[in-house]
C-alpha cells in the first residue's frame, strides 16, 4: 500500500483519497475549510478512528488558516473547532486530537501545524506497534501454521494514516507467511469491507473471500474461522469495545464457539474517563443509508430505518486488546 496515502498535508491544505468512491475510482479531495474537513468527515469520505484523529488535528490547522484569511473573531474560530469536534460523536480519536492540537493554539501557526503533524507520526508508530504486540502475543499464546482470519469493517491504511490496526495485524501475519484466508464481512449499510477492506486486501496479495454480514456467525460455528480481530472506535476503561455495528454479532459467535475474538487499536481510541460501554454515545446515521442500496430505493416509500454506525461489545467477550506498548488480556469462558 506504499503508493496510497489517504491523508495527506499540503502546505495550506489537506489532501484526502474520497473513500466513498473506493473501490470504483481512486480522488482526491483538497479540504481548504473547516466545513470542507466536516462534511468529509459526515459523509465518510475519510473514516476510521486514527484517521478521523489525523484529520481532525489538521482540521484544526485549517480553521486558524480560514480564520486569519476571513478575519473571524476568536469566538468564531472557537465555535469551529466545537463543530470539527462533534462532527462524529462516537469515535474518541477526533476529539482527542481536536482538544490536543487547540492547547497550543496561544504558541503560533508553526507550533499548531507541528501538534497536528506529531499525531500523524504517532499514528505510524502505533500502527506497526500493534502488530508487533499481537504476533508477539499469538506466538506466545495461539500459535498455528497458518490463520483463517475473519474480521468486521475496515481497519487498514484507509482507516489509519499508515499500515493499518486490525487489517495491520493481518498484513504482518500474511508477511510472516501464516494467513491461509481472510473472510471479510461485507459490512452494511456501507460496504465499508466489501469496497475498502477488499480492495486493501486485493492490493497486498492476501487471499480472501467476501461474506454477508450474516455469514459470519454460521462461518464461525462451521469452523472456518481460527480468531476474528476488528478495530475499535472507543474503547471504555473497562475495555467495552465500541465499533462498527455487527461487531457485537461476531464476538458472540466466537464465545459460543471458543475461538478468539481481538480488538486491535492505538492507545487515543481509549477513553478512560468513561467507565463502561453504557457510556458510550451511539451515532445514528441517516434513515436513507439503510433503505438504498447503490443510489436505488429497496424498501416501501414509507419504510423507516433503525442505522446505528457502532456497537458496543462488552469487555468480556473479548480475548485481548492489541495496542501499541501493551496487550489488554481478558477472560473469556468457553
Amino acid at each position: 500500500m506504499s503508493d496510497i496515502t489517504p491523508i495527506e498535508w499540503k502546505i495550506d491544505h489537506l489532501r484526502v483519497l474520497d473513500q466513498t468512491l473506493l473501490p470504483l475510482q481512486e480522488v482526491y479531495r483538497d479540504l481548504r475549510s473547516v466545513q470542507d474537513v466536516i462534511e468529509a468527515i459526515q459523509s465518510l469520505a475519510v473514516r476510521g478512528a486514527p484517521a478521523l484523529g489525523a484529520v481532525g488535528g489538521y482540521g484544526v490547522v485549517i480553521a486558524v488558516l480560514q480564520a486569519q484569511k476571513e478575519n473571524w473573531s476568536p469566538d468564531a474560530l472557537q465555535k469551529s473547532i466545537r463543530d470539527l469536534r462533534d462532527a462524529r460523536p462516537t469515535a474518541v480519536n477526533l476529539a482527542w486530537a481536536v482538544e490536543r492540537v487547540s492547547q497550543v493554539l496561544e504558541d503560533g501557526f508553526n507550533r499548531i501545524l507541528d501538534e497536528a503533524k506529531a499525531i500523524e507520526n504517532e499514528d505510524r508508530e502505533a500502527n506497526r506497534a500493534i502488530s508487533d504486540n499481537a504476533l508477539a502475543w499469538l506466538s506466545a499464546n495461539y500459535d498455528k501454521p497458518t490463520y483463517r482470519i475473519l474480521t468486521h469493517c475496515n481497519t487498514g491504511t484507509l482507516a489509519t494514516t499508515y499500515w493499518g490496526t486490525a487489517l495491520g495485524v493481518i498484513r504482518a501475519l500474511h508477511d510472516a507467511g501464516k494467513v491461509a484466508e481472510v473472510l471479510v464481512d461485507e459490512t452494511r449499510p456501507l460496504l465499508q469491507g466489501s469496497r475498502l477492506t477488499a480492495w486493501e486486501l486485493e492490493k497486498l496479495g492476501i487471499p480472501y473471500r467476501i461474506q454477508v454480514d450474516s455469514a459470519a456467525a454460521g462461518a464461525i460455528l462451521r469452523g472456518m474461522v481460527d480468531f476474528a480481530i476488528v478495530g475499535a472506535d472507543r474503547i471504555a476503561s473497562n475495555g467495552d469495545t465500541a465499533n462498527k455495528v455487527g461487531t457485537l454479532s461476531v464476538a458472540l459467535a466466537c464465545k459460543y464457539a471458543s475461538i478468539p475474538f481481538f480488538v486491535a487499536a492505538p492507545s487515543s481510541t481509549f477513553d478512560l474517563s468513561i467507565s463502561s460501554g453504557d457510556n458510550i454515545e451511539i451515532e445514528e446515521r441517516n434513515d436513507y443509508e439503510v433503505l438504498n442500496f447503490w443510489g436505488r430505493i429497496i424498501a416501501p416509500n414509507e419504510s423507516k430505518a433503525f442505522n446505528p454506525a457502532f456497537d458496543v461489545t462488552p469487555h468480556e467477550l473479548i480475548t485481548a486488546t492489541f495496542s501499541n506498548g501493551h496487550v489488554r488480556n481478558e477472560p473469556v469462558s468457553g
